[in-house]
């Protein structure tokens, strides 16, 4: 998935469905919805967002709003 069309300022807006069967990003109604194994407990869901960006698109991000929400936005520290 191409995911520059959804970046603007160096931000990227995200849903996060946590505790899923698998790491999936996804387009649903042309917003981004991340889909991740983990269980929204002790920040494991967080940290996954983390490293599912670093390891499927190569991009340093972290949580700029959102730590205790679905709705996060996410701030791509480098390109």
């Amino acid at each position: 998935m191409d995911i520059k069309n959804h970046i603007k300022d160096n931000l990227i807006k995200i849903r996060v469905i946590p505790n899923s069967n698998k790491n999936n990003l996804v387009l649903e109604n042309n917003q981004l919805k991340l889909h991740v194994k983990a269980i929204p407990d002790k920040n494991k869901a967080n940290l996954a967002i983390i490293k599912f960006f670093k390891k499927q698109f190569n991009l340093r991000i972290l949580i700029k709003s959102g730590l205790k929400s679905r709705d996060k936005v996410l701030k791509i520290i480098n390109s």
